[in-house]
């Protein structure tokens, strides 16, 4: 006979004891679990213990999380939160070295435990920590353990950065800008600044005056990629927590020492592997130095603007006053005028007359203008054979220089994300940006020769603008696809992909459709759907159970049970999206938020979700969970996959053999039914 559902069946264990197998009552109140598990132990004063995981976290086990103990369990009988908590109090202050060192280790690792963390905390405990960073007498272990516990129990939000002492934070200073330092002392330390950052104005002043970008430059080259890691996160923290003005000067600065190459060589393609963390990273840093276009993206040109008119007129001289014999000062206004907008005519301005006009559009804005100027001054032979080339061809086959730039830098910055928020957890970051200044610009003076050689593959006329640069877009998309390490490598596959090998990838993409539309095939598809869903479902599951690593939003470590849930909320829905909507909502943060609705006390689960894929097998798991369908977008693609290869296993004999949108005619049926196979002749 199965046990009621509120037993589970699990093991508690004592050092020195024969464990114990019990069957726990969840109706039970702990308290009384604990003084029967203690008497069997003949062990008095029950209220001085507690119950905790024998592996994993350890977490204690608490009347909240009591739910989620499972059959087969295995618990550890061992010192109550508040028992612990005022062991460690005391011993921490020990003159005994040892007693201090081995108190502080202990602390460090049951910090993590939000139980013990408020026992230790309501105790004062914090305190004691900063008085000993802020005397300074300890180094090495000690130090370390005492930093570790502090950054173990500000992660559960009982105390706001805010209060820290200016004593506290000059020693925290201290051991980053130290040359002779303990390196776990440093990783800490610059954690901990880590974190102060984002929390308030006053303490990103204090932290980007006192730590230099030269001191986390200092750190980025040393061989320790822990180090390192934690010095790229201190500078992102800085970057994303500066005014534009800020970040710019920043950026510029890092332009200076040539951070870009550093990390090109020693991080990117170091012998050591480029892990999760540092694939953001350098995605936030690419992302927040193609957002410095922005300003200019969206900036329209101002006619009245001396400086722009200048530029403009830049474009017109270097394409066509070097050619000509006369100067055009000696022409009169009006010839002259007429002159000007026949050139601008051949630079490919729509507005011929008044060229400004083509650039009031933002985005692109100025930042158009910008790459124009930037090809003609870095590649000026390029630049004048693009327009020079196509002045001589008849006006319909001819490629407009201007209109393609100005939506040639559109799609780049759509491409590039430029002037979107960069996500929480991205890591999609191109390797060729961190090889070349100025990579924007580079990757323009690329792809607008790119737009001149498909036109003429395409042999296109004015009327075909659209199509060549939906090409164009494809090219770049699937060259970017490839992740190629440098612009050099780039350059060379974008031009390989021309305009046949698109309309080859194109239409192997449409037969393979076609091939898949066929009315049986359909009703074949219909028929492995229900299968191949069930095999989707038991992966969700498996999922999971398997778990996965989610950033923290709250200190609240909250267990509940899963026979408790009530609804799923994702995206806008979710309560800590809704806390966060002030300022510019970060929509990635939408994409991957859902919380978990519980019958008790009516609190929701919150969530952020590493990236896409996980978010999908979560929200589809859970609503499994909760007898609703799976309807992330990631079921439907693992559904294709799935029917696709199902559907080329079962046709793999009709390959080459067109199959009928009918069923044959079945035959007549015979004169007469007196027939049947003697089987006894094939036996033989």
């Amino acid at each position: 006979m199965a046990p009621p559902k509120d037993v589970v069946k699990i093991a508690i264990q004592m050092v020195g004891a024969i464990p114990q197998l019990i069957e726990l009552q969840q109706s039970k109140p702990l308290t009384s679990v604990l003084k029967d598990v203690c008497d069997v132990w003949s062990l008095p004063n029950a209220e001085r213990y507690a119950l905790q995981y024998a592996d994993g976290r350890q977490t204690y086990i608490t009347e909240l999380n009591r739910g989620e103990i499972k059959n087969g369990s295995i618990l550890w009988l061992t010192t109550s939160p508040d028992q612990e908590a005022e062991g460690l109090y005391n011993g921490i202050q020990s003159n005994n070295v040892d007693v201090k060192s081995d108190s502080l280790k202990r602390l460090a690792s049951l910090s993590q435990d939000v139980t013990f963390a408020q026992e230790f905390i309501n105790r004062n405990g914090l305190k004691q920590i900063f008085s000993i960073v802020e005397e300074g007498n300890d180094t090495g272990e000690i130090l370390a353990h005492t930093l570790k516990a502090f950054m173990e129990l500000m992660e559960h939000d009982f105390v706001s950065w805010e209060t820290l002492s200016a004593a506290f934070i000059k020693k925290i200073v201290s051991y980053v800008n130290m040359n002779a330092m303990d390196a776990s002392v440093q990783q800490l330390s610059l954690s901990i600044l880590e974190n102060m950052v984002p929390s308030s104005r006053l303490l990103f002043e204090l932290v980007k005056k006192e730590v230099t970008v030269d001191r986390l430059l200092t750190h980025l080259q040393v061989t320790n990629t822990q180090l390192q890691l934690k010095a790229m996160a201190l500078l992102i923290a800085l970057l994303l927590a500066a005014t534009d003005a800020e970040r710019r000067d920043i950026m510029d600065y890092l332009r200076e020492r040539n951070v870009r190459q550093f990390i090109h060589k020693n991080i990117i393609h170091s012998s050591e592997p480029l892990g999760d963390e540092m694939a953001h990273y350098l995605y936030v840093l690419q992302s927040i130095s193609l957002n410095l276009h922005e300003r200019r993206m969206r900036t329209p040109m101002d006619p009245y603007s001396q400086e722009q008119r200048e530029l403009l007129q830049s474009l017109r001289q270097t394409a066509f006053e070097s050619e000509s014999e006369t100067p055009t000062s000696n022409f009169s206004t009006e010839r002259r005028r007429s002159l000007c907008a026949k050139e601008f005519r051949k630079l490919g301005f729509v507005n011929n007359s008044n060229p400004a006009q083509d650039l009031y559009r933002a985005p692109p804005g100025l930042l158009a203008l910008d790459n124009m100027v930037y090809f003609s001054r870095h590649t000026p032979n390029a630049y004048s054979r693009f327009v020079l080339e196509n002045s001589s061809r008849e006006d319909k086959h001819e490629c407009p220089f201007a209109r393609s730039s100005i939506q040639l830098t559109l799609i780049l910055c759509e491409i590039l994300h430029v002037g979107e928020p960069c996500s929480e957890t991205a890591q999609a970051f191109y390797p060729m940006f961190f090889g070349q200044d100025h990579f924007f610009e580079e990757l323009f003076c690329i792809c607008i020769q790119l737009v001149n050689k498909t036109w003429k593959e395409m042999r296109a006329t004015q009327e075909d603008f659209d199509k060549v640069l939906q090409v164009v877009r494809e090219q770049i998309t699937r060259t970017l696809s490839l992740k190629p390490t440098s612009l050099e490598l780039f350059k060379t596959r974008v031009n390989v992909l021309n305009y046949s090998e698109i309309l080859k990838l194109r239409q192997t993409e449409r037969l393979h459709q076609e091939e898949t539309l066929a009315v049986p095939v359909l009703e074949l598809r219909e028929r492995l759907k229900p299968e191949l869903l069930e095999l989707i479902r038991q992966q969700r599951l498996m999922r999971l159970c398997e778990g996965t690593l989610f950033r923290k939003i709250s200190s609240r470590r909250r267990q509940v049970p899963v026979a408790d849930m009530k609804a799923l909320l994702v995206g806008k829905e979710c309560p800590h999206t809704k806390e966060k909507s002030s300022g510019k909502q970060n929509k990635d943060v939408l994409e991957l938020a859902f919380s978990i609705v519980y019958d008790v006390e009516e609190y929701c689960l919150n969530f952020i979700a590493p990236t896409r894929y996980e978010f999908c097998l979560w929200t589809d798991g859970l609503n499994m969970l909760l007898g609703k369908e799976m309807t992330s977008e990631r079921t439907q693609t693992d559904l294709d996959v799935l029917l696709s290869m199902e559907l080329k296993l079962r046709l793999l004999d009709l390959e080459n053999i067109s199959i009928p949108d009918t069923p044959p005619p079945v035959p007549k049926p015979p004169s007469n039914l007196n027939f049947c196979y003697d089987f006894s002749h094939a036996e033989q």
